[in-house]
């Protein structure tokens, strides 16, 4: 089969009344004239330098007394005369064309200049425009049932769909990547997918720019061919990107299918796409998901966005998804979850269901994330008991990377969690503010032991590792910590000072004789280290626990209520401006094991300002050695009204000063210790025989009159401990109580910069011993 080009002249065959000759009209205007005895038959051949998509946008147009006959030239096998040359037959691929050659006016090549295929329906039938009739595509109609076989070997068709069907579809099997344009196209199937894209290769999506485009699929598919898939509302084999202003809608009703279905991947770069309802996941791909711009709103009963055992990638654009399933995610893949510069805000409705979920790890960049969620915590049998699966905002069984993003979660239902990761939770930068309110309870676990559940804003199997930003913890529900971490946290740098407010007000929970689940601030098990920061706590219980250290290097403090305020087995502080109060220890150093043994934890305080209050026991509390190096430390113990085991300072090794500002308020407690004679700076403890009230002014000032302490107890007192390095061997001193204090500053009831007006001398003393001990 030979087929040809004629791109220089054009053909016209005169209508006389007996044909002899065939003129040919070059464009030069030169005539060529062949008499038609001398012709046996026309044969085309391709001009060199020709390619097959050059030859595919020409056709030769035949124009006769009643009509107009397009033959494209790729498709013209020859073309030749019967014996009386009165007749020319035209055998194409597909037919064969005859006509009277005095019926023809003329015969033209022309240059096809659309190549585009349109597709319009009209409720129950479509019409077709297909410039690509004899050239490898056709199109089958049955109503408005529209199936298109496309093996032309040709890239980008474009395909034009508008207009309107109750009842039809598209379908189409394409040997090469095509390009799809929706233009105001409304299409119902009510036995399938609406539109069904049986081709593995790349379909562009256009949604023309001010068209809204609805799809519809039917609630019973009717069986496929063999072989074929059919899942969703709209469906393709192959990679879809969409582009274009326009809008899309789908109405996914199919029973066990989807909304939108890619088997390879989908990229959306343009576009508002809303999923009005889907039977399964709203959107659905093998490949990964891809999305750069646009918008996409979901509404389904399984997951929002799935992308399986691959990735998703969002950079851009606009996410809203409400998912109302349980056991579901509104944002869910095996692989890792990418989000830049984006908007996203999730609803989640059902139990043990998650707002943005990965196997793998998820950052969020420059990106606001708006997550609610209500779902309650699912307890699955497992071993000798149950495994709780939680309703989590984010949950991932890597990392979590937060970078510049502004990320808000409520977590209403029981035991709702904010954000959850097996590994580590890295907060670079910017802002997040989860609520928690639902109530944990007790249970029994997996081996067979009573435990608890409870849903904490942050909770990480590894580390929390946060470095700048603003992070904002409210937590009411029962045993709801704010942070909990299995492994290290680590708090600042040299360079950062993060700001985190953590509120917990929520019961403990009850598990068995002396083990509750208790709602603390923040929580390791392992190493917390604080290199600077802006810390406000109020807690129903701890405010600041680990299992191990806690070492606060630079940053400010302040724990506003608390059971316990630092609670650790090693507590360094080399610095920062720490405020604490509790209604329990205000610094509890200890290994957990009660009695008056020395378990081996330690306080070291190197550096910082320090104001301690604890309202019913003791302001320090170290089950093993004190080492004071440094700093200023202002204590008030709990109220002396009463007879009380509490003291201000309370240790059972020893407690050793060698430097720093100390003044601590206490108790006559028979337990009162002064600090140990293995200290290197001199330091007193005052007793007096009667309680002196709150807010009584306590003076220190040596023979010259020079003020070293005026001090005023938040709680009834009847001891003080005094150490400062002005504190000298051999050295006399006054004790005086009220009296009044002009100018200067109080801070944590101590004052300083003014000048003291004598009250009551109580009492002197000389500096004999490392330590003195004075009653009066």
């Amino acid at each position: 089969m030979k087929k040809a080009l004629f791109l220089l002249f054009t053909i016209m065959i005169y209508s006389i009344s007996f044909p002899q000759a065939l003129n040919v009209i070059k464009k030069d205007g030169q005539t060529q004239s062949i008499n038609l005895q001398d012709i046996n038959s026309i044969t085309y051949s391709k001009l060199p330098g020709m390619n097959e998509q050059q030859l595919l946008q020409n056709k030769l147009v035949i124009y006769t007394k009643t009509e107009t006959k397009d033959l494209f030239i790729l498709g013209i096998d020859s073309a030749y005369f019967n014996q009386e040359r009165t007749k020319i037959f035209f055998q194409t691929t597909y037919e064969l064309d005859q006509f009277n050659l005095t019926d023809i006016d003329s015969i033209t090549f022309e240059v096809i200049t659309d190549s585009t295929i349109y597709i319009t329906y009209n409720d129950s039938i479509a019409s077709i425009i297909n410039p690509f009739v004899g050239r490898g595509v056709s199109v089958s109609l049955s109503g408005a049932d529209v199936i298109v076989t496309a093996n032309s070997g040709i890239e980008n068709i474009d395909y034009v769909l508008s207009g309107i069907t109750s009842d039809g579809m598209f379908k189409i099997y394409s040997d090469k990547k095509l390009n799809l344009h929706l233009s105001n196209v409304q299409i119902t199937n009510n036995n399938g997918p609406a539109i069904n894209i049986q081709s593995g290769k790349q379909v562009s999506v256009f949604l023309e720019n001010g068209t809204q485009n609805i799809l519809t699929d039917g609630v019973t598919y009717a069986n496929a061919p063999a072989g074929e898939d059919q899942k969703a509302a709209f469906f393709s084999e192959g990679q879809l990107v969409f582009y274009g202003n326009g809008g899309l809608t789908i109405n996914g009703r199919g029973t066990n299918q989807h909304g939108l279905v890619s088997d390879d991947y989908i990229v959306i770069n343009q576009g508002n796409i809303i999923i009005n309802s889907a039977v399964k996941d709203g959107i659905n791909v093998n490949d990964g998901f891809f999305m750069n711009g646009g918008s996409v709103d979901i509404k389904s009963n399984s997951d929002g966005i799935d992308a399986g055992e691959s990735f998703i990638e969002i950079t851009g654009g606009i996410v809203k998804i409400l998912n109302t399933a349980n056991d579901k995610s509104a944002i869910k893949a095996d692989g890792v979850i990418n989000i830049t510069d984006s908007d996203l805000n999730i609803t989640v409705q059902g139990n043990q269901s998650k707002g943005i979920k990965s196997k793998e790890s998820i950052t969020l960049e420059n990106s606001s994330v708006n997550i609610i969620t209500s779902g309650g915590v699912v307890l699955n049998p497992s071993g000798s008991g149950f495994d709780p699966s939680y309703c989590t905002a984010i949950k991932a069984d890597l990392d979590i990377v937060v970078i510049s993003s502004d990320i808000i979660i409520a977590a209403s239902g029981s035991a709702g969690r904010g954000i959850s990761c097996d590994r580590n939770f890295i907060f670079n930068s910017g802002s997040l503010n989860i609520t928690s309110s639902g109530d944990g309870a007790a249970y029994t676990n997996p081996s067979g032991q009573q435990d608890a559940y409870a849903g904490h804003c942050i909770k990480t199997d590894g580390s929390l590792i946060v470095l700048d930003g603003e992070i904002t913890l409210n937590n009411s529900g029962k045993g709801g910590k704010g942070i909990n971490v299995d492994a290290n946290i680590l708090i600042g740098s040299s360079s950062t000072q993060p700001t985190i407010n953590v509120t917990t007000t929520g019961q403990k929970i009850f598990i068995s004789q002396n083990n509750y689940a208790e709602a603390k601030a923040i929580s390791a098990d392992s190493t917390i280290r604080i290199f600077d920061c802006d810390i406000t706590i109020s807690s129903a219980d701890d405010g600041i626990k680990s299992k191990d250290s806690l070492i606060i290097f630079n940053g400010t403090i302040n724990i506003t209520q608390s059971f316990e305020g630092l609670e650790t087995p090693n507590l360094i502080i080399n610095g920062g401006d720490i405020s604490v109060k509790a209604s329990d220890d205000g610094l509890n150093t200890t290994y957990g094991v009660d009695g008056e043994f020395n378990d081996g934890s330690k306080l070291i305080i190197n550096g910082g300002y320090i104001f301690v209050s604890s309202s019913q026991a003791d302001a320090i509390d170290a089950n093993g050695d004190i080492y004071i190096n440094g700093g200023v430390i202002v204590a008030h113990g709990p109220d002396a009204s009463g007879f009380t085991f509490e003291v201000g300072l309370d240790f059972n090794g020893e407690c050793k000063i060698s430097g720093g500002f100390i003044v601590i308020s206490g108790t006559n407690s028979m337990l009162t210790q002064a600090p140990s004679s293995s200290s290197t700076q001199r330091s007193v403890l005052l007793k007096s025989f009667s309680g002196l009230s709150a807010g009584t002014l306590f003076h220190i000032e040596d023979s010259n009159g020079t003020d070293l302490l005026t001090f005023a107890p938040m709680r009834k007192y009847y001891s003080i401990i005094f150490s400062d390095s002005r504190l000298n061997a051999g050295a006399q001193y006054k004790v005086y109580i009220n009296g009044t204090y002009n100018g200067g500053t109080v801070r944590s009831g101590l004052h300083t910069g003014g000048t003291y007006s004598a009250g009551t001398l109580k009492t002197t003393f000389t500096q004999t011993n490392m330590v003195q001990v004075v009653n009066f």
